[in-house]
């Protein structure tokens, strides 16, 4: 069965969880590559990590564990707000181009050229094969875990009750469908070592983003660009915090003790 989380997502969890030993090789292969052929890691040769020009997604992980990494953290930025990424600005307007991308650090990793410790991976997705094209990050500035989930918390009643107003429901009645019954979710299945406040916050940041979705949908020209504009504004809070509940969930730099 295919993931509901994005890759990010599935490689921060599940490539932290291997990392750390609290998974198997082929564990991490299947939650990784979900419908995807193939996943491979391609660049760590260039930036001095030794290896081929392009590993296995297994390979990869393996050369990133002997030069110090055990954490990889996920990061969802749009354009006016970044959140999960540090820099520097080629990594971040790669991230931002692609709609997500991993940093992967510890407390022992090689320094790469230039004297960062950080190591971005930004998907590349040609057919059905994804390549992680690897590139020196920066340290960011995550949201904390608790700070994320009263933000998605208190931003879904408020955009319940505008789109309520601008009558989202007469056109998508899936949006109302998804705003009535929010306790019915799609599983998410996570590896040991993920806190299961963190699987629950995940969880209900892929629904936030489904309604999004949505409620964005244009009906086939149903609606006026005056109408289209106020509904963009109004779910525009509700998609941040559900960025913020993704990024921090997927970070085990902000996870409180499993």
């Amino acid at each position: 069965m295919s993931s509901p989380l994005p890759a990010a997502a599935r490689l921060a969890w599940w490539g932290t969880a291997w990392l750390r030993g609290h998974v198997v090789a082929d564990l991490v292969v299947d939650a990784v590559v979900d419908d995807q052929a193939t996943h491979a890691i391609a660049g760590l040769a260039t930036l001095g990590l030794g290896g081929d020009p392009t590993e296995t997604l297994l390979g990869g992980l393996a050369r990133l564990r002997v030069e110090g990494a055990d954490t990889i953290g996920a990061a969802f930025g749009v354009e006016g707000d970044p959140v999960g990424l540090g820099g520097p600005p080629a990594f971040n307007a790669a991230a931002l181009e692609a709609g997500e991308a991993v940093v992967v650090s510890g407390p022992r990793m090689t320094p790469l050229p230039g004297g960062s410790h950080v190591l971005g991976l930004v998907p590349v997705v040609v057919g059905a094969a994804t390549t992680w094209v690897a590139s020196p990050a920066a340290r960011r500035q995550l949201p904390d875990v608790g700070e994320a989930d009263r933000a998605l918390r208190a931003a879904l009643p408020v955009t319940a009750e505008v789109l309520a107003r601008l009558e989202v429901a007469r056109w998508r009645p899936e949006v109302a469908d998804r705003l009535m019954n929010l306790r019915h979710r799609d599983p998410v299945t996570a590896p040991p070592g993920v806190p299961a406040r963190c699987v629950e916050l995940a969880a209900r940041g892929l629904q936030a983003l489904e309604i999004v979705e949505l409620a964005l949908e244009d009906d086939g020209g149903a609606i006026s660009a005056q109408e289209a504009s106020a509904r963009a504004e109004a779910l525009r809070p509700l998609a941040r915090a559900a960025r913020h509940a993704l990024v921090a969930s997927c970070s085990p730099e902000v996870w409180p003790p499993w």
